[in-house]
C-alpha cells in the first residue's frame, strides 16, 4: 500500500531524513473546504479502507527498488535501507465515524506520528477517502430526494471510470442509502443486495412462439406441467379486449421472450416493457403472461421502463394493473411494482415527484457513479502541528489558509435534536457541556465572539487506529449504511434540503 503516493512525498519524506528530522512528533488533518454539489454537507466514507492501508503500509523490496530507480541517483543508499523499515505501528488516527455527516474544514480524521510517515500517508488517504465521500453524498442525495419507500438500485457498472471506481461506486452507494447494485462483483466482495432481469437484447432475439423451449410449466402447488405459451395466448385476447386493442399490435416475438423467461424464473418474471410499443404490446404481452403464470400459482414480480415519459407511463400502466386486477379478479395485480431507468438524474426524480408517478424502483447509473454535478469532492490534507508547535498556512486566497494545532471536535444540538453548528477546540481546552454558555467565533464570519448555549453536546472523533492496530470495532456495511440514515434524519430541513440549503455554521 505505502507505494500508492505521489512521488513528491517520497522526495519530502528524503528530504526531513536528511535534516534528521523524519522522527519528529507530527500531525495532520483531512477535511474539504466547501460542501459537494451545492449543498450544505457531505457523508463521510473510506474510513475502513484507509485504516486497511494503514495496517498494510509498508515498502517491499521490490518498491525500494522502484524507487531507486525513479529518485535522483544521488540519494542516499541508507535512505532506502530506511524506507524497508517503515510501518504505521507509530502512527495514531482519530476520526469521526464512518457514514457521518460532515462539514466544509472539519476534519474528518486526523494522523499523528512521526513526520516522515504522516507526510507519506497523505495520497493514500486522500485517494481512499475522497471518491468514497463524494459517491455517498450523491447517493444520500438521491435518496432525499426519492424518499424512503422508493427503492434504489445502483446500475453503474459499464458507466464508471473502471473497475476499482465501478466497485467504489457500488459499495458507498449502498452506505448513501442505496437497496442494491447490479454489480456481481461489488455483491461478491461486499454482500451489497444483487438484482437484475433482463435487457431489450433478449427480448429483440425472439421472433416468434416456436422459438419458446420449453414452454411447458408445472403449476406451483405440482401436477402436471402446463403450456405456458398456449395459456398467455389465450389470456392476451381477454387483455386486449379490455384494453380495447386488437391483439395484432401486439410484437409476437415480444410474447415469446416473455414466455420463454417465465419458464424459466416463474417466481421471479420481470418485464421490459419499452422494446417495441409500451401500450399496444409491452403492457398487454406482460399482463398476458403474468395473468398465465397466475393461474399456475405465480406473481409477477413487476415491469420496468427505459424510455419516454416515465413518470406519466407509470401512471397509465397502473391504471391498467388496476383494471385487469378488478376485471379478472387478481388483487395483487394493482399493486406490481414499475421499476424506471434511462439516464436518471437528480431533476428525473424531481421531476417524478411534482408529477406524482408510480413508481417502485429507480435504477441509476452514470448521474450516480460519475458523479457530473461535481466529479470531486476536493479532501485535503495538511499538517497542523510539528513538535509540538501549530504550523499554519497562510496564503493569498483566504480559503486556502489552514486552521493550526491539534482540535477535539464536538457537535453541538438544539432542544428538538438537530445539529446546529459543529465546533472545533484546542486538545488542552476543557470539553463544552449541555446548557453551558459557549463563546463562539463562526468561521467566515468576522465579528465579535457569538454566544450559544447547546441542549446536547457529542464529541465526534473516536481513536480507531493505534500501535499499527485498528483499536476499535469497525462496523459492518448495512452498518455504516444504517448509520448514515440516521445522521441524515437528525439534519434540520433548513441544512438538508438539496437547493439553496441554509449554511451549517463551525
Amino acid at each position: 500500500m505505502a507505494p500508492l503516493a505521489d512521488l513528491y512525498q517520497v522526495s519530502m519524506a528524503y528530504g526531513h531524513w536528511r535534516a534528521g528530522r523524519h522522527r519528529a512528533p507530527a500531525a495532520a488533518e483531512l477535511f474539504f473546504r466547501r460542501p459537494p454539489f451545492r449543498g450544505s454537507f457531505a457523508l463521510g466514507a473510506g474510513l475502513a479502507e484507509g485504516l486497511r492501508g494503514l495496517r498494510a503500509f509498508r515498502f517491499s523490496a521490490a518498491d525500494v527498488a522502484y524507487l531507486r530507480s525513479v529518485l535522483p541517483s544521488t540519494t542516499d543508499d541508507a535512505f532506502f535501507d530506511y524506507l524497508a523499515t517503515l510501518d504505521a505501528s507509530e502512527v495514531t488516527v482519530t476520526a469521526i465515524p464512518e457514514g457521518s455527516v460532515v462539514f466544509p474544514r472539519v476534519p474528518f480524521l486526523q494522523v499523528k506520528g512521526p513526520l516522515l510517515v504522516v507526510q507519506l500517508l497523505e495520497t493514500t488517504l486522500l485517494c481512499l477517502v475522497n471518491y468514497a465521500s463524494l459517491v455517498a453524498t450523491n447517493a444520500a442525495r438521491f435518496r432525499l430526494l426519492a424518499g424512503p419507500d422508493v427503492k434504489l438500485m445502483e446500475m453503474g457498472l459499464r458507466r464508471a471510470q473502471g473497475p476499482d471506481g465501478a466497485l467504489s461506486a457500488s459499495k458507498y452507494s449502498y452506505i448513501g442509502g442505496f437497496d442494491c447494485t447490479s454489480n456481481i462483483l461489488a455483491g461478491k466482495l461486499y454482500g451489497i443486495p444483487v438484482r437484475g432481469t433482463i435487457a431489450h437484447s433478449f427480448i429483440m432475439s425472439f421472433r416468434c412462439l416456436e422459438e419458446v423451449q420449453p414452454q411447458d410449466l408445472p403449476p406451483r402447488a405440482g401436477g402436471d406441467p402446463v403450456d405456458l405459451a398456449g395459456l398467455a395466448v389465450s389470456w392476451l385476447q381477454r387483455v386486449c379486449d379490455l384494453l380495447q386493442t386488437p391483439p395484432s399490435k401486439a410484437n409476437q416475438g415480444e410474447l415469446a421472450a416473455f414466455v420463454s423467461y417465465a419458464v424459466t424464473f416463474p417466481c421471479d418474471f420481470q418485464g421490459l416493457l419499452d422494446t417495441y410499443c409500451v401500450r399496444r404490446s409491452g403492457l398487454p404481452n406482460f399482463c398476458a403472461v403474468a395473468l398465465a403464470l397466475h393461474q399456475l400459482g405465480y406473481q409477477a414480480i413487476g415491469v420496468r421502463l427505459d424510455s419516454g415519459d416515465l413518470a406519466q407511463q407509470s401512471k397509465e400502466i397502473r391504471g391498467v394493473f388496476r383494471a385487469c386486477g378488478a376485471h379478472f379478479q387478481v388483487p395483487w395485480f394493482g399493486t406490481i411494482p414499475i421499476a424506471v431507468s434511462n439516464d436518471i438524474s437528480e431533476q428525473s426524480l424531481e421531476e417524478f415527484r411534482r408529477e406524482g408517478s408510480e413508481i417502485n424502483m429507480i435504477g441509476i447509473g452514470t448521474n450516480l457513479v460519475t458523479c457530473p454535478l461535481q466529479p470531486s469532492l476536493g479532501c485535503v490534507y495538511k499538517l497542523v502541528e510539528v513538535n509540538g508547535s501549530p504550523c499554519l498556512k497562510l496564503t493569498e486566497d483566504e480559503e486556502k489558509m489552514t486552521i493550526p494545532g491539534m482540535k477535539a471536535i464536538y457537535r453541538l444540538y438544539d432542544a428538538a435534536g438537530h445539529p446546529f453548528m459543529d465546533l472545533m477546540a484546542l486538545e488542552e481546552e476543557p470539553s463544552p457541556s449541555a446548557g453551558q454558555e459557549l463563546g463562539i467565533h463562526v468561521l467566515g464570519q468576522l465579528g465579535e465572539t457569538t454566544k450559544v448555549i447547546p441542549a446536547t453536546v457529542e464529541s465526534l472523533h473516536r481513536t480507531y487506529f493505534r500501535d499499527g492496530q485498528v483499536c476499535e470495532p469497525l462496523p459492518s456495511l448495512p452498518e455504516v449504511r444504517t448509520h448514515a440514515q440516521v445522521s441524515l434524519n437528525l439534519l434540520s430541513p433548513a441544512h438538508r434540503r438539496l437547493h439553496e440549503p441554509q449554511p451549517y455554521p463551525v
